[in-house]
């Protein structure tokens, strides 16, 4: 019975260090999109141009930049609370209802912090 909850437990010791490297790995990958959307909104390798007309399509295209930006700090934000509730040993526990979190959930969201009920 012993070797049995061992095993359990390696497994599951496994699983979260999957899941820690799936997260750093985007978080790495978010950081990047950051740093080109930022560097493309401040036309680092495209400055606008004389043309008004060109300067709207530019500006129009900022403005989708920044939804993107918004988002991929959105997804970061989430992703370091994650990493913490690892640390903290408190990854799989729901926030707002104290239950688990189920690991099909946690393996399609990683970031989560609610279960499926609470996030409905």
């Amino acid at each position: 019975m012993l070797h049995t909850l061992t095993k359990l437990r390696e497994h599951a010791v496994a699983d979260l260090n999957a899941i820690r490297s799936r997260l750093i790995k985007r978080q790495a990958e978010l950081r990047n999109r950051e740093d080109r959307v930022n560097s493309d909104l401040r036309h680092e390798r495209d400055p606008l141009t004389a043309d008004f007309a060109d300067q709207a399509i530019q500006r129009s295209n900022d403005e989708v930049l920044a939804v993107i930006s918004d988002s991929a700090t959105s997804e970061l934000n989430q992703i370091s609370v994650a990493l913490r509730r690892l640390d903290a040993g408190n990854y799989t526990t729901c926030a707002a209802c104290g239950e688990g979190i189920g690991a099909e959930r946690l393996a399609t969201v990683p970031y989560t912090d609610r279960c499926v009920r609470c996030a409905a």
